[in-house]
């Protein structure tokens, strides 16, 4: 459990660092700015730093108390960013150096799964043109195709024929990682933000899209968000247990967020876990936060205690 503090100067000196040169770069940007504004609102001595292929230099201009880690993707959620922090000896927010590589390694973090037995779908790597008729074959249509190592649904797309398999191959190929294609979930979407290892609610998800893609996340006003998700407390506290199990395989810590499917015989399986989860106006986990009661700047707050848990280890 995380550290609970009253005064904003027990934190010291905070640098938020966004940005990065990740494909969600746009992304970690939005949601630093949204982070520093809510710690300055709260009195908190923070200090925004967009930084780019050198993580560290940054940090190295002033004396930092503690990081609150914004950086979405390759570079600051994957354990990069991570080990060099626990080089320099400063506390951060979220998950450590194993937890964080882990989880930004879709397949990586599949195989953990599927070792715990926990329920994530079939999937095949694709490594070439080659692969593609004997994963048609083996998993069948439709499929939805991902670079292992994206996050915010990055390079990802559906296929229905070995034509559409092709092109998603050749999409997904774009992005420097390993490519798999996954069995294709009918059924309704939720995702589950966990705080101190305390799930909040669940969110229900519904988009007209073919799947919860980059533009739903980010850019259209078609996406809808069910929060209170609709289901009963047996069934919601079921797929919170699966959620928290799902984190703790990996190694996930202080926050996080669990995407994951119900399919139409109510069987779950998990899709990805987040590390480092968005905090835009579009994001999650702050409208799980704000269902629990818990404005922005509170949420805000809370994550950056869990900075706590790096400097007690």
């Amino acid at each position: 459990m995380s550290v609970r503090l009253t005064s904003a100067s027990e934190f010291g000196r905070v640098a938020v660092l966004m940005g990065g040169v990740a494909a969600e770069r746009e992304v970690s940007l939005k949601s630093g700015r949204a982070v520093l504004a809510a710690l300055l609102g709260r009195g908190v001595d923070a200090a925004g730093l967009d930084v780019g292929a050198n993580l560290v230099e940054p940090l190295l201009r002033s004396d930092y108390d503690r990081v609150f880690n914004i950086i979405h993707g390759r570079g600051g959620e994957d354990g990069v960013l991570q080990g060099a922090l626990e080089a320099l000896g400063i506390p951060y927010t979220g998950s450590g150096v194993l937890a964080s590589a882990l989880a930004m390694d879709k397949l990586r973090t599949k195989l953990c799964w599927l070792g715990a037995g926990l329920p994530t779908p079939g999937w095949m790597l694709l490594e070439s043109l080659d692969d593609l008729e004997r994963c048609a074959e083996a998993l069948g249509f439709p499929l939805i195709v991902k670079p292992a190592n994206e996050g915010s649904s990055i390079g990802m797309s559906r296929a229905e024929s070995l034509e559409e398999l092709r092109r998603s191959f050749e999409l997904a190929s774009q992005f420097d990682c390993q490519v798999f294609a996954e069995k294709w979930i009918t059924g309704k979407e939720y995702t589950a933000a966990v705080l101190d290892d305390i799930p909040l609610p669940l969110i229900r998800l519904e988009t007209p899209h073919a799947f919860y893609d980059f533009d739903a996340k980010y850019r259209a006003d078609t996406t809808r968000y069910h929060c209170p998700c609709g289901l009963d407390g047996e069934a919601e506290a079921t797929l919170h247990a699966l959620a928290r199990k799902a984190c703790h395989c990996v190694g996930v810590e202080g926050w996080g967020r669990v995407d994951l499917l119900v399919d139409g015989e109510n069987r779950p399986w998990l899709i990805e876990v987040n590390t480092v989860p968005g905090m835009t106006d579009h994001s999650l986990v702050p409208m799980a936060a704000r269902q629990s009661g818990m404005d922005f700047e509170e949420l805000v707050w809370r994550v950056l205690e869990t900075s706590f848990l790096r400097e007690r280890k």
